[in-house]
């Protein structure tokens, strides 16, 4: 067995096709299926079911596939070791961010590694908190920037950003524009909030049910800046942290009694600790937490930010 073998197969397994694997990897397809081919001899078993258009695994195959990405882990984590001695960090990141989310301090991080650290191949992902969390579990993603609440998921590490209080977002003038809020006020109004695996969603729903309320979204979406609209043409009352409504000319009144924080945090693998994403964790902290800011005043709409994040 050698260490290129895996690496075709995790890659076969990742694109779906052989042909995706060998435009990926810039080797034949026919080098590469022979290779995996070699491998499932040694091994004595069939890893791939090639009956589909797509490959897909066997039982076999799902059992070998995370064993194989975490040899393929150990391997790059050595020869990153190694080059650190040379004082050459390099390496391929995968960095997985919170869809919609737009941080300039994030994004400039990112832009100013590729040009600091030509050694180190970056690359961004875009999905929801929860789906992030699972990718970076299964070493898909190296680190990510998600939106949660309590702790994350057992196996990694969380760097925390922001912890902030869940807030009622109304027009002025509304019935619910007052200085502070409980939960149970929110029962006769339409309440809107962001989608399911979003950071935010879950504060609202575990103080909810800690309260014994029933966690009522009448209307989601994927973003804040879709809620504020909503909540401003009276649509019904927004359910965001304080600082998702800054700027936006509507009254934040805080719910008093939501007792879980929504939290904006960078995560990683608890046993991924490669110099490259090292680095990137590193610089990206720095950049964030240089960039807090108290969050405005209850019941007042404040200067404008950084844009906010799910």
């Amino acid at each position: 067995m050698e260490m290129h073998q895996l690496r075709y197969f995790a890659a076969v397994v990742d694109e779906g096709t052989f042909t995706g694997a060998a435009h990926r990897l810039h080797v034949s397809q026919s080098g590469i299926s022979t290779q995996v081919a070699k491998l499932e001899r040694e091994l004595g078993q069939r890893l791939l079911d090639r009956a589909g258009r797509r490959v897909g695994l066997t039982p076999a195959g799902e059992a070998v596939l995370p064993l194989a990405r975490n040899a393929l882990a150990t391997l790059d984590a050595i020869r990153h070791t190694a080059a650190e001695f040379a004082d050459a960090v390099r390496g391929r990141v995968r960095l997985g961010m919170i869809a919609g989310c737009s941080i300039e301090p994030f994004l400039d991080t990112v832009a100013d590694l590729g040009r600091t650290h030509p050694g180190i191949e970056l690359s961004l992902h875009e999905e929801h908190s929860d789906a992030l969390q699972a990718q970076v579990l299964a070493g898909s993603l190296d680190l990510a920037l998600i939106g949660y609440a309590g702790e994350t998921a057992p196996g990694l590490e969380a760097d925390v950003v922001i912890d902030e209080p869940l807030a009622a977002v109304v027009p002025a003038g509304h019935p619910l524009d007052r200085p502070e809020l409980r939960l149970a006020g929110l029962r006769d109004e339409k309440v809107l909030c962001l989608s399911r695996g979003t950071g935010i969603r879950a504060a609202y729903e575990d103080s909810c049910r800690r309260l014994g309320l029933e966690p009522r979204v009448d209307l989601d979406a994927g973003s804040p800046a879709a809620l504020l609209r909503l909540a401003g043409r009276g649509a019904g009352v927004a359910v965001l942290s304080a600082s998702s409504a800054e700027g936006s000319g509507l009254r934040t009144v805080p719910l008093t009694d939501a007792a879980t924080h929504a939290r904006l945090g960078l995560v990683v693998r608890a046993d991924q600790h490669s110099p490259a994403v090292r680095l990137l964790r590193s610089s990206l902290l720095t950049a964030l937490r240089a960039e807090e800011v108290p969050a405005p005043p209850p019941h007042r709409s404040a200067r404008p930010p950084r844009p906010p994040c799910p």
